[in-house]
């Protein structure tokens, strides 16, 4: 076995850097890594674009954040808070919710959900003058009760030593603070009474607010638990499949350039141009790498994982860790399989001589000979081996002598 796959890795390492079975010399070599480089760094920036062509959870469901934080909250102030950060602060030439979503999922497969465009609607509903005025004059008091609640405190770190020097009984004059002890309490007074009055006409404007037709209506869709568990749903399936038809775009755009530089690679093998051969060998190497990479990359995120996550947290509860033990027994599997599957359908020497045989072709270099020769002119590799039956000479790798169609024990080949 592991005879095979070494002479696995020393084939592909000398179609990499040899051109029929000359080695390439250094320039040439560094010209192809550039090359190699260049375009595998534009295969990868395809795979990007062609990754996103399909419209992502969050652009299919994009109300389902938003929608879901409120949820969770427990606050008093959620219903206020929510219509605050649906009303923008400058409304000039701004486009509308609803046509805001639509911008994002321009130039995506797919289509936005309908709970979520009716979502838009209603707080493109609330989003006018009046409401934004209202917004404002509750955020203007509010930062005048901030600017008072700090005066008060510098007040009260003042007072204790203001009151001290009046009962050691020292001049005003002589004092460090600005602010006598009477003063110091008066103003104080006077601040708590503006300041409570600037809450209580808060909560009348959040009130007045939230008691309009349209945002009472935008209020009640919010809490529409059979509309928010829909959306749910939906982003939750979008989220798991995601990966899937990510890797599915990803690979419809890697196997055409597969296919293409295989074709080209055997097409220069059988005409023997040998430097086409290498560049067609390297392009089929790097377009490779990038699916390669992101078929694990999906069995990290797909839905394959997420199904298994699920199954080993409802056996194994809070072990996750052995996620990583299934893992590092899984990866050397598939790599196996990977290469037994090269061995006997991409590599294997049965195949590839029953076709060369074929064609006059050397067995080993693939190169064009005549029928006769018993050692290729090109590489100087021995066609024949001795048949186990007759003791003529009949091809290597081959199951029946082509003299007495014997059958022949291809291990000891």
């Amino acid at each position: 076995m592991l005879a095979k796959i070494r002479r696995l890795f020393n084939q592909f390492f000398r179609n990499t850097r040899t051109i029929k079975n000359e080695p390439v010399n250094q320039v040439s070599l560094i010209v192809i890594i550039l090359i190699d480089i260049f375009i595998l760094i534009n295969v990868f920036a395809g795979l990007d674009d062609i990754s996103r062509w399909h419209i992502s959870p969050y652009q299919a469901y994009p109300c389902y954040s938003e929608w879901n934080n409120y949820r969770k909250q427990t606050t008093q102030d959620k219903n206020y808070e929510i219509v605050r950060v649906s009303l923008p602060y400058d409304r000039n030439n701004q486009p509308s919710f609803q046509q805001t979503y639509q911008q994002e999922a321009e130039g995506h497969l797919g289509k936005i959900s309908a709970t979520c465009l009716q979502y838009a609607g209603e707080k493109d509903k609330i989003k006018n003058a009046q409401n934004q005025e209202t917004i404002k004059t509750i955020e203007r008091k509010q930062a005048e009760i901030s600017r008072l609640e700090q005066v008060n405190r510098n007040i009260r770190a003042q007072y204790d030593s203001t009151l001290l020097e009046k009962i050691a009984g020292q001049p005003r004059e002589q004092s460090i603070n600005q602010v006598g002890a009477e003063k110091a309490k008066q103003q104080l007074e006077q601040n708590n009474a503006t300041i409570s009055t600037l809450k209580t006409e808060i909560s009348n404007l959040k009130n007045e607010l939230l008691a309009k037709p349209e945002t009472a209506n935008f209020i009640a869709f919010l809490n529409n638990d059979d509309k928010f568990k829909q959306v749910e749903k939906g982003y939750q399936h979008a989220s798991f499949w995601y990966p899937s038809i990510q890797l599915g775009f990803q690979s419809l755009f890697l196997l055409p350039l597969i296919i293409g530089a295989l074709s080209v690679h055997k097409f220069a093998q059988r005409r023997g141009y040998g430097l086409i051969s290498l560049i067609s060998w390297h392009l089929l190497v790097i377009f490779f790498i990038p699916l390669i990479l992101k078929v694990f990359q999906f069995l990290q995120i797909g839905a394959i994982f997420q199904w298994l996550f699920d199954i080993i947290s409802a056996l194994l509860g809070g072990l996750l860790f052995l996620i990583s033990y299934f893992y590092i027994l899984l990866i050397p599997l598939v790599g196996f399989g990977i290469i037994k599957f090269c061995q006997k359908v991409v590599l294997n020497p049965k195949i590839q001589a029953a076709n060369r045989v074929q064609k006059s072709r050397c067995i080993k270099c693939a190169k064009k000979i005549r029928r006769h020769d018993t050692y290729c002119p090109h590489c100087g590799y021995y066609q024949y081996v001795e048949c186990q039956s007759c003791h003529n000479l009949t091809y290597k790798h081959l199951p029946y002598c082509k003299d007495c169609g014997a059958a022949q024990n291809l291990s000891n080949l």
